[in-house]
This record gives structure tokens, sequence and C-alpha cells, in this order.
């Protein structure tokens, strides 16, 4: 298959890749890093999470975030919904765009949000109505689609099921989550191959995380198989807290850098990113977790010692 001419980037370092910071970071940080994606070229950015601060304190400035962030035209602000009530605190912050999130995974499911997948799925139910009553769009997460710190290999068929039930629920997307990072070229296609049956290409997105090196891979044999959205985290910020040594999303700008390569389009500055990478990571104490911000970093640095 063609690869796609065009690819669209979620960056859920807002969200996926703050929330399980041992230290709350500050609103106003939240807020500017998300105004500073904006300006690279992102048009969908995951800006909080409205679950419960007994949960996932670093999210409890949910509504907060939501009133300070500057709404650009073009650009989309989804937010985590875990159920009802965080729903409908997410509407009334101003959210147009809600995902809620399962696994493919009975034992994942149960150490991640206590109810097996059959409970999950009816959970969303009231939230997707809701959700469609009020004008929201709602986007779907799978999470541990090739393997599970639990139990092992997933079966793609039960991806496939879970998958299937969330469009019919009406996601307008379903993003596909290697959430130990455990996937590879082929088990990933395979994963992909027995979802498609139940799901059209242009309703799925991945969501690779880098444990083992393999996210640039496996998005270059998603994009073989024509998957054209792809969600990273800037900087390769966060992680699973329930996979011990999983590291986070695949960066942003390795990301871009691998398209850029393949000549595929994206509209984002990857010169930016490594920007923001660096200033993120800075703020955290911490390096970039991304080869690319890396690379460039080091290139700069080195080229102004010899300046």
């Amino acid at each position: 298959m063609q690869l796609p001419q065009n690819v669209r980037i979620v960056d859920v370092g807002p969200r996926d890749g703050l929330q399980n910071e041992k230290h709350i970071v500050p609103t106003e940080t939240k807020v500017e890093l998300i105004a500073r994606l904006a300006d690279a070229g992102l048009t969908a950015i995951e800006a909080t999470s409205f679950v419960s601060p007994k949960w996932v304190p670093q999210m409890g400035d949910n509504a907060a975030v939501m009133a300070a962030i500057e709404r650009r035209p073009g650009v989309s602000y989804p937010v985590l919904t875990p159920n009802l009530k965080g729903f409908e605190a997410a509407l009334a912050a101003g959210a147009e765009e809600v995902a809620v999130f399962g696994a493919a995974s009975e034992s994942f499911s149960q150490k991640n949000i206590n109810c097996s997948i059959a409970e999950s799925l009816e959970r969303f139910r009231p939230v997707t109505e809701a959700a469609h009553a009020a004008g929201v769009k709602v986007r779907g997460y799978v999470s541990c689609v090739v393997g599970c710190p639990y139990e092992g290999p997933v079966a793609p068929e039960k991806v496939a099921e879970v998958a299937a039930t969330l469009m019919e629920m009406g996601c307008y997307e379903v993003s596909l989550g290697d959430t130990i990072g455990s996937g590879n070229p082929v088990n990933i296609a395979r994963m992909l191959e027995a979802v498609m049956k139940r799901v059209p290409v242009e309703r799925l997105a991945g969501h690779y995380h880098d444990t083992y090196g393999m996210a640039a891979a496996n998005i270059y044999a998603s994009l073989q198989m024509g998957v054209s959205v792809y969600d990273a985290s800037v900087g390769g910020l966060g992680g699973c807290p329930y996979a011990a040594g999983a590291s986070g999303n695949v960066a942003t700008e390795d990301v871009v850098w691998l398209l850029n390569g393949l000549g595929i389009q994206t509209g984002i500055d990857v010169e930016r990113l490594v920007d923001i990478a660096a200033w993120i990571s800075t703020v955290l104490g911490r390096e970039p977790a991304s080869r690319v911000a890396r690379a460039v970093l080091a290139k700069r640095a080195k080229a102004a010692c010899s300046s």
C-alpha cells in the first residue's frame, strides 16, 4: 500500500506525558506547554484529564487548564473522561472533544480501572450518548493491544472486538495503544490486520510506546498499512504506572523526523519541537527522552562552541 501523503499527530504530552509526574506541575506550565505545541503546528493537543484527583492528583487542575488555554482556530484540545461524572465536568469546562479508554486485557482493565472490559465499555455508553447529545466528539483508546504486563501477549481478535465496540458506540476514531512498548512490526501488523476487519483504517490511530526502541519501526509498519494518525508526546514524556519499566510514548519530534524523511506532510516544525522538549525537560529536571532532541541539541551545542 502507498504511504499516506499526510499524517495527523495528536500530542498527548500535556495529559499522558505529565499525569504521572511525582511533583505537581504548575497550571501555568501546562498551559504554556499547550500554547507552545500549537505554535509548533500541532492541531490536536490532549490538554488534560477529568478523573478523580484522588487517583491522578496531577490532573486536579483540569478546569483551570481548560479555562486558561488560548483556543486556536483549527486546533482541538481533547480531554480524557472515564465516566459520566468526568464528562459533565469536562463539558462544563468547555471541552469540545473527549476520550474514553478501555483495554484489550482483562487483567490490565481490572488493575487500571477496577472493572472488567465489558463493564468498562458499559460505563462508556452514557458518556458517548451524552457527548453526542451535546455535539461533543468522542475518541476511544484501547490499551495493551499487543502485550499486557500481567497476561503477556494479547490476542489480536480481542483488540478488534474492543475497537469495534468503541466505534459502534460512536467514537469517531480509535487509538490503539502499545502500552508497555512490546510491539514490533510483525505483531503490530498482525493486530492491525485483525482490527481492520472490524474498523476502517481511516478511523484508526497508533499509540506506540518506545520501551524497546521499536516505536518508529512500528509507525512505519502501520503507515504501510494505511494508518495516518499517531499519538506522540513531546520530549518522550510519560509512561505507564501499571507496567514496570515501561518508558513513555514515542517522542513527537522523533515521529516528525521520521515522517519528514519519508516525504510525508505534518505541518509541524521539528526545530520548534526540539526547543519545547528542551524547555519542558528542564522544567521537570531531566534530559529529553527523545533521540532527535538529544541529537539536535548536541549538534547546536557543538556549533556554538566552534563559532
